[in-house]
C-alpha cells in the first residue's frame, strides 16, 4: 500500500494512509479548529504547524467559517466534510472512506461527494466503499464489485456497463398487468426490477433488439398491451444484479 509492502513496513504504511470511518468520530465538545489540531499534534506537529494546519483544511473544506464553533452544532454534512479533514491532517498519499455518506440527507451527501472529488483531483488516492451504485458511478474511476466476499468483477463504470448489455423497460398501464411483465422481463434477461407505483419493470439484456422482440411477443401472448417497452443502456444495479445471481425472480422497489 503506498509503495510499501504492508508485512515488512508496518509502521510506514499506517503513515502514508488516511481513515475516515463509516460514522463521523470528531468531538462534538470541541471547535473545528481544536479537532484538527488535537490530531495534528498526535501525528507530532508542534502547535503553530498543528494551528496552520488547522486553517488550511478548514478553508480547503470550505469550513473556515465554521472552525470556531462547537462540533455538536454542525450539520452531519459538516461533520463529515470535518472527518475527511481530520483524515487528510498528515497529507498521506492515500486515504480509506467506508462508506462515508451512510445516513446523510441529500444534500449532505453531495457536499461530501464533491469534497471526495476534490480529493482525488488533487492527487489524492482514494478507496471508497460504498452501497450506493449512483455514487460508485459519480465518483470512482475503477470499480471493484464484490459479492460474499469475492472480487466478481472490475473495471470502469463504462466497461461494466458495456458488459451487462442493455437494459429493457416495460412500463404497463393496470396493477393486474405488472406480473406479465415481470414475465416478459425475467424472459429476456436478468432479474427483473419492479417499481410498483410506476408499474415499470426493468432488467438488464444481452441481444438488445432480439431481447426487445422477445418481450414484445412474451406480452402478446399474455394479452398485455404495453404503455412503453424499450431500450436502454444498463446501469450499475443492472450489472450488480446481474453479477451477484440473485435467485429472487424480481426485486421490488
Amino acid at each position: 500500500m503506498a509503495g510499501w509492502d504492508v508485512v515488512a513496513h508496518p509502521a510506514r504504511v499506517r503513515a502514508a494512509t488516511g481513515l475516515a470511518g463509516q460514522y463521523s468520530t470528531v468531538d462534538g465538545m470541541l471547535t473545528g479548529v481544536e479537532n484538527l489540531s488535537l490530531v495534528a499534534r498526535l501525528r507530532g506537529m508542534d502547535r503553530r504547524a498543528a494551528r496552520r494546519t488547522a486553517g488550511e483544511l478548514l478553508d480547503r473544506f470550505r469550513l473556515a467559517d465554521s472552525g470556531g464553533r462547537l462540533v455538536n452544532t454542525y450539520s452531519g454534512g459538516m461533520r463529515r466534510r470535518l472527518d475527511l479533514a481530520a483524515s487528510l491532517v498528515a497529507s498521506p498519499p492515500l486515504i480509506i472512506l467506508d462508506e462515508p455518506t451512510t445516513g446523510l440527507d441529500p444534500e449532505s451527501r453531495l457536499d461530501t461527494w464533491d469534497a471526495v472529488g476534490e480529493l482525488a483531483a488533487g492527487g489524492t488516492t482514494v478507496l471508497l466503499t460504498t452501497q450506493y451504485l449512483e455514487e460508485a458511478d459519480r465518483l470512482a474511476d475503477r470499480i471493484t464489485v464484490i459479492d460474499h466476499g469475492r472480487v466478481v468483477a472490475a473495471g470502469t463504470s463504462d466497461t461494466l456497463k458495456s458488459a451487462a448489455g442493455s437494459r429493457l423497460v416495460i412500463v404497463v398501464a393496470e396493477d393486474h398487468e405488472v406480473p406479465a411483465a415481470v414475465r416478459a422481463a425475467a424472459a429476456c434477461g436478468g432479474p427483473p426490477v419492479v417499481d410498483r407505483r410506476s408499474r415499470r419493470v426493468e432488467t438488464a439484456v444481452t441481444g438488445g433488439q432480439a431481447a426487445l422482440a422477445r418481450a414484445l411477443s412474451v406480452l402478446a401472448d399474455e394479452g398485455v398491451e404495453a404503455l412503453e417497452v424499450g431500450l436502454g443502456r444498463a446501469t450499475l444495479d443492472d450489472v450488480f444484479l446481474a453479477l451477484t445471481s440473485r435467485r429472487d425472480p424480481a426485486v421490488t422497489r
